[in-house]
């Protein structure tokens, strides 16, 4: 069974009804279904925009328990290996967790690391956290990008301009993307724009 996420937001039609703690959305949309409400209720997770599932039979108190066991648990805090920490210290530095690897490069390359203030060694690890942290950046904007479009497809499908604003948000045209997203319903559209800001980072 996939985890459920720690906050949820759940729309009846365009109408957000509840926003915030699995708890507090659960009842909420069990207080909606209860009245017979004709719109289409939905629930997303906060940060990927995958549906949430609830039962939401019984009474508030049976539904609670059951959310309650189906919460995920804590991650578990990483340690260093047993060998790491056992193996004997020698003299000199201590250990950094350095693993001597073999480099090819052109001599060229070798010439501009060796220039570098600090050497070779400290260059090349300054040149590795830039790109890894550059591709982390990557990563997090596709993965909003992402949730955008979920909620979008399964909310915004027939809004005016909906083409137009998947366009723009992939061509991280942020200002297009906001006009059209200004014209949807009001909770459908600052939904759109709170998942957008990881799509699009912050206004300079």
């Amino acid at each position: 069974m996939t985890p459920h996420p720690a906050t949820c937001t759940a729309f009846e039609g365009y109408r957000r009804i509840a926003s915030g703690a699995l708890s507090e959305v659960a009842l909420a949309v069990r207080e909606v279904l209860a009245r017979g409400e004709q719109a289409p209720v939905l629930i997303f997770d906060d940060i990927t925009s995958r549906p949430v599932e609830f039962d939401l039979r019984g009474s508030p108190e049976e539904i609670l328990a059951r959310l309650a066991s189906q919460a995920p648990g804590e991650q578990p805090e990483l340690t260093a290996s047993a060998e790491e920490d056992d193996a004997p210290r020698g003299r000199g530095r201590p250990r950094l967790g350095v693993v001597a690897r073999e480099v090819t490069l052109l001599p060229r390359h070798w010439d501009w690391l060796n220039g570098q203030s600090g050497g070779a060694s400290v260059a090349l690890r300054k040149l590795v956290e830039a790109a890894r942290l550059a591709g982390e950046d990557k990563g997090r904007k596709r993965v909003a990008q992402e949730a955008v479009y979920r909620f979008m497809t399964a909310l915004a499908g027939n809004l005016p301009d909906y083409e137009d604003a998947t366009r723009a948000l992939y061509a991280d045209d942020r200002e297009r993307f906001e006009d059209i997203v200004a014209a949807w319903p009001e909770d459908v559209r600052n939904h759109t724009l709170c998942l957008a800001e990881g799509a699009f980072g912050t206004h300079p």
